[in-house]
């Protein structure tokens, strides 16, 4: 999810193919192309410019609403509903990790399989691919990226992932799970008690909240395409 907007305009942005296996918009005002993994135009007026992204969740639709009751849901359009079942069915093979890259993809990495799902951080340039697989075992992750420390937390029965600076009061903290769905987490350093979403609940340290990291959901091809030089999050043997 991107802020459609580049140098303080707003932009409307329509589908307009695939390039080397990635999807491209073209946006109305400008006639300018954007990559969809990169958020970067690629031609056009606004060619070089980037988007943003917004920080937003991606989990199961009853997590969603324990977060946020009185959510509103978006009306799908007439025919949609009809297309629900077999779009499910479509993202369940997707999570298989199974399959080969489109056919328009260049770019081989070959350290995962194409398809493996994984979850990316970028932090000032330095950028790791965390594995779905890996988190759904592992669930609280404490890693350095970019100079930051780094807090991965995975809850399996939703798989939602969330991450963070795992800073409070300009000090770095370390974080376990309290409890085996990882929705309860305790800090190393002074015993406070969190949530999944970086917020303390208890503590000495009640009250604060951690810094918000942008998660990226790719294929692995995807991913490596547009950031050679990443790391790959390898899971600690059982």
């Amino acid at each position: 999810m991107f802020r459609a907007e580049a140098k303080g305009q707003p932009l409307v942005l329509d589908n307009a193919g695939v390039v080397e296996g990635n999807e491209v918009f073209k946006d109305r005002e400008t006639g300018s192309r954007w990559q969809q993994s990169s958020l970067q135009a690629i031609s056009g007026p606004l060619q070089g410019a980037h988007l943003d992204l917004y920080p937003f969740l991606l989990t199961s639709w009853r997590e969603w609403r324990r977060l946020h009751p009185d959510t509103l849901v978006l009306k799908p359009l007439p025919g949609y509903a009809d297309q629900i079942a077999a779009k499910n069915k479509m993202i369940r093979e997707g999570l298989s990790g199974e399959g080969a890259a489109p056919s328009g993809v260049t770019y081989h990495d070959d350290r995962l399989k194409p398809k493996t799902m994984i979850l990316g951080v970028d932090i000032a340039g330095a950028s790791k691919a965390f594995p779905l697989e890996a988190l759904r075992r592992v669930r609280v992750i404490n890693d350095v990226l970019g100079g930051k420390p780094v807090l991965i937390v995975h809850q399996p029965s939703s798989d939602t992932t969330t991450a963070f600076v795992a800073r409070a009061d300009a000090k770095p903290l370390t974080f376990a799970a309290a409890n085996a769905e990882a929705s309860a987490l305790v800090d190393r350093e002074t015993g406070s008690r969190w949530n999944a979403y970086g917020e303390c609940v208890s503590g000495r340290l009640k009250g604060s909240a951690l810094e918000t990291i942008v998660l990226e959901p790719e294929y692995w091809f995807a991913w490596s395409e547009f950031h050679r030089d990443t790391e790959i999050y390898t899971a600690p043997r059982p």
